[in-house]
């Protein structure tokens, strides 16, 4: 089992955070509580000076029951309470290799990244599978993260994993492998026009027949769209694909 410690890398050795600094937060936990009544995914901010978290928005999904302001007490403890223990193994490593990668990162592009992996959360009688984003908000005067915020969906996929750690306006990205413990460069996803049509025209609930009408095309070449997409998203269905698509930046 973890232990929170494990969590604060010493790699991300956060120190002299002024309290005037804190001061200016207010406006941010405003915004974050503003942007978490407008969408389903849950919203938090971790502190990596105090060790601690900073603010966590009261959208449900992340909370297994307890109210934000219990899990913004808790803290990493949360992830102790309702992750896996063999995923919180995993989570550590990922906290390390992300740390380490977001160091080799030049100082004025580390605002522009983020990473991205799935977990399971354990509630009370169930258990759910979350996309979980992070991306520093705030970096110290060394330039490591001191504040960060992260975003936490319901993931596309069916596995815990799928780390990858992303710059923005790069074209390519880079995946973790957990059984070789190192990160490998991959190329972005991209999706053809026509595969984008069908994606947004099928998150409208239009049919097939319906999306072949407005596109010109046969039903089957509809339906061979929609196969090619699923195989280069690595989804199984239009729900998966747009949520992979929308996380993505894909449209």
């Amino acid at each position: 089992m973890a232990k929170v410690e494990d969590f604060f890398s010493t790699i991300n050795s956060v120190s002299d955070i002024q309290q005037e600094r804190y001061a200016h937060l207010e406006l941010l936990k405003r915004a974050i509580d503003a942007m978490a009544n407008a969408t389903y995914q849950s919203i938090y901010v971790i502190d990596y000076f105090k060790r601690e978290f900073l603010h966590v928005a009261s959208n449900p999904l992340f909370l297994c029951g307890h109210t934000a302001e219990e899990v913004c007490q808790m803290g990493y403890a949360f992830y102790i309470e309702h992750v896996p223990i063999d995923e919180q193994v995993m989570l550590t490593e990922i906290n390390e290799a992300g740390f380490q990668k977001f160091n080799d990162t030049p100082l004025d592009e580390r605002k522009g990244c983020f990473m991205s992996y799935d977990f399971h959360i354990l509630g009370d009688e169930t258990s759910f599978l979350v996309n979980h984003k992070i991306t520093p908000f705030a970096l110290a005067d060394n330039g490591r993260a001191w504040l960060a915020m992260c975003v936490v969906s319901l993931s596309s996929h069916s596995e815990p994993g799928h780390i990858e750690f992303h710059k923005k306006g790069d074209a390519k990205y880079w995946e973790y492998s957990l059984d070789h413990h190192r990160w490998i460069l991959k190329e972005a996803v991209t999706l053809r026009p026509q595969e984008k049509q069908v994606l947004i025209f099928s998150a409208q609930g239009y049919t097939v027949a319906q999306i072949a009408d407005k596109m010109c095309r046969s039903v089957d070449t509809i339906k061979t769209y929609k196969r090619l997409m699923f195989e280069r998203l690595g989804t199984r269905s239009i729900t998966e694909a747009l949520t992979l698509a929308t996380n993505s930046g894909l449209i």
